[in-house]
């Protein structure tokens, strides 16, 4: 049968559900209205596609929990409006000419109860995520700074760590080998500062609203689970005269058709996602809306390495080719993803992508024959079927295609189930292991590719979901950590990524772009390559003068 054929029946069971909820949607009431926005001050109501976990950056995994966290915490270095690392609490830095030992200069500010952010406090905060106590699901992405990965396996003390306060105002981070990105991964979550005096009282209970001391634009004031978070300026602020907008309501938006409509009937103003395939429709009705972007990021299965049959690579590799990428993303989504048949995304700085495997130019028809040779020489075939379950999101791509995906395992005898989670549910069930196949994403921490290649390493931890462990591929990544010359270090980063592959612990299915709804008289929100945009430089049309973008980065 042809593609289309034998996407018909889970594309049809899709179409019919699909008209049960446009009928239940029509019957149903509308959202809520909006919260009366205060005399004279500038509201936005924000969609934000699913509930945060937490506040705690020390907690949190999410760029949904991101866009909240970011607009109230700011680290040595922040986003500007193209996502660019500019200035932050550090006004200037400099780093010795071996690149191991960075001093970062700290500009005059406060918290948000008024007491001084100081150097102690980006040492607390460092501390603290690479404890043991903390355990925090993000600590090896700071294993770059001088015995993290031992401090955080609890086998060196908290002190041992690279990090110094010089001074009340100078910060020193000693590395363990040169990471030119550095300024890119500061302004990343897992490096925010923490208020010392604050944390250290309260515990855990100091994210709660009424608790949570802010050095970044906005403080917290509220958060109704499954309703809203609500974050209102910061008058403590360093730059508060130029962040104009007051109030912003951050509302969990899992169902994107519904916050579509909510958007278009003014009750929101923006909403970080759209549903793919609608966005030719929205184009084409309402196009000063629809706002897409290359996105450095890459939709991926992952293959649990505890699993009998993830053992034995021939299984893994037949899984991985007998995906129809161009029907997913030419066919489904359209919405510009682009097919992915290797891990790191196109657009990556300083780097030559690997070469996709061989199989990625053969027509589907003999990439699904020899998936099923494969699997015949693994020991499964009609008389022993091989029987698995992906996990996957509920978000609007993931169930768009997973009935594609599993259609396609139909074809080389894969009997597959698909189970459905809320984001935030699933990627927990990921970070314990409880799956057999994981559909995950991963979106850049910062512009390197060693931003994705690092999630496949044996000390990553939680994150790296199917535990995949190759000592050679540690070993490559290590060299490209240790190498000055930047073409050389690529290299090794492009070997490992090879090696990675033909292992194929993971199956790349698509690079993604961003998506976002924003009303026409937003203004302020600037697309980019890593979609972060921060709420201080977002404005209402008409009603103030929109923040000027902040100035180049010293040293």
């Amino acid at each position: 049968m042809s593609r289309i054929d034998r996407a018909l029946p889970a594309l049809g069971n899709m179409f019919v559900l699909g008209l049960a909820a446009l009928s239940l949607a029509a019957c149903a009431p509308k959202g809520p209205s909006r919260p009366p926005c205060p005399p004279g001050k500038v509201c936005i109501q924000a969609g934000n596609v699913a509930e945060p976990v937490s506040l705690d950056p020390h907690k949190i995994t999410g760029v949904w929990e991101d866009r909240i966290v970011s607009n109230l915490l700011v680290g040595l270095t922040e986003a500007d409006p193209e996502g660019n690392a500019v200035p932050g609490m550090a006004e200037r830095w400099e780093t010795t000419p071996d690149g191991l030992v960075w001093t970062f200069y700290l500009r005059d500010a406060d918290w948000s109860d008024g007491v001084p952010v100081t150097a102690d406090d980006f040492v607390f905060a460092l501390r603290r995520i690479m404890s043991p106590q903390t355990a925090s699901e993000y600590a090896s992405l700071l294993y770059l700074i001088k015995n993290a990965q031992a401090v955080s396996e609890g086998k060196a003390p908290k002190e041992a760590l690279g990090v110094r306060a010089v001074s009340p105002k100078v910060l020193e981070i000693t590395l363990e080998h040169p990471a030119p990105y550095l300024p890119q991964l500061a302004k990343h979550q897992t490096m925010y500062p923490l208020p010392r005096h604050v944390v250290e009282r309260l515990g855990d209970k100091w994210v709660t609203p009424g608790n949570y001391v802010s050095n970044g634009p906005y403080v917290v004031t509220d958060w109704k689970l499954g309703d809203y978070v609500k974050i209102v300026k910061n008058p403590r602020f360093y730059e508060a005269d130029k962040v104009c907008v007051d109030e912003i309501y951050l509302y969990p938006t899992s169902d994107a058709t519904m916050a579509e409509r909510r958007v278009l009937r003014g009750e929101l103003d923006m909403n970080a996602d759209i549903q793919s395939n609608r966005i030719a429709f929205l184009r084409e009705k309402t196009p000063q809306y629809v706002r897409t972007h290359t996105y450095l990021g890459v939709t991926y299965l992952a293959f649990n390495s505890s699993v009998p049959a993830f053992k034995d690579k021939r299984v893994r590799v037949a899984l991985a080719m007998a995906i129809d990428r161009d029907f997913i993303t030419q066919k489904l989504l359209r919405g510009g993803q682009k097919p992915a048949y290797t891990f790191v995304p196109p657009g990556v700085a300083n780097y030559e992508p690997a070469k996709p495997p061989a199989w990625a130019a053969w027509p589907l028809e003999k990439r699904q024959a020899e998936a099923r040779r494969l699997l015949a020489q693994a020991g499964y075939g009609p008389g022993r079927p091989l029987k698995i379950e992906i996990k996957h999101r509920n978000t609007p791509d993931p169930m768009l295609f997973m009935p594609a995906i599993q259609a396609d395992w139909k074809a080389i005898g894969v009997d597959t189930a698909l189970a459905q989670n809320e984001a935030q549910i699933a990627y927990a069930a990921f970070r314990s292991r409880d799956f057999q196949v994981a559909d995950a994403a991963w979106i850049a921490d910062y512009n390197d590719a060693m931003s994705f290649l690092y999630l496949q390493q044996s000390a990553t931890g939680a994150q790296n979901y199917g535990d995949y462990r190759n000592p050679a591929y540690d070993a490559l990544l290590a060299k490209a950590d240790n190498e000055p010359d930047a073409k050389v270090r690529a290299g090794y980063l492009a070997q490992a990524e090879q090696m990675m592959l033909d292992d194929a612990p993971v199956a790349p299915i698509y690079f993604y772009v961003n998506k976002n709804l924003v009303a026409p008289k937003v203004t302020g929100f600037v697309d980019n390559i890593v979609d972060q945009h921060r709420a201080r430089y977002w404005c209402v049309a008409g009603s103030r003068t929109a923040p000027a973008a902040p100035a180049a980065p010293k040293g």
